[in-house]
């Protein structure tokens, strides 16, 4: 059975796609499904923005086969861990819990990183190409930290 891993944001077109994108690179996709999702429903089946395409095509990813999806209750059943771009979203997600079990499930993507100091991945739609840059590196580094976690069985 594979390990389910779900990234969420607001609209599913500039984090979450990336942290899909990288992820999944990094991981046996025999063991392990990533999927990414937004809290609200903006962008549902479009392409994620044309910057993190872009972005992450330069470091040789494909988000083209990605399209935007509404996080529903019922991804808590489907999915082992799911993680938030930022404290916002992990409230929506948390409002949206039936139970603790599913609020044990959710969890901010830097707190890899930074354990317990609340570090969020910052939104850079309004920002420009050098907002997707930093993004991009910040999951990065979150998904290689993951990874060994997955392969450690420590997450």
């Amino acid at each position: 059975m594979k390990t389910k891993i779900l990234m969420v944001c607001l609209g599913n077109i500039c984090r979450s796609p990336l942290a899909e994108g990288i992820l999944t690179s990094k991981l046996d996709p025999t063991r392990y499904e990533i999927q990414s999702s937004g809290t609200s429903n903006y962008h549902i089946g479009g392409l994620p923005d044309r910057r993190s395409i872009d972005i992450a095509k330069k470091y040789g990813i494909d988000l083209t086969n990605q399209r935007a999806a509404q996080f529903t209750v019922e991804d808590f059943d489907k999915f082992t861990y799911i993680f938030a771009m930022d404290q916002a979203n992990k409230d929506n997600l948390q409002k949206l819990a039936r139970n603790d079990e599913d609020k044990l499930k959710i969890r901010l993507i830097m707190d890899l990183v930074y354990p317990d100091e609340n570090v969020e991945v910052p939104d850079p739609y309004y920002g420009g190409e050098q907002g997707f840059e930093d993004v991009f590196k910040m999951l990065d580094k979150a998904s290689d930290i993951l990874v060994t976690q997955l392969e450690r069985g420590t997450l």
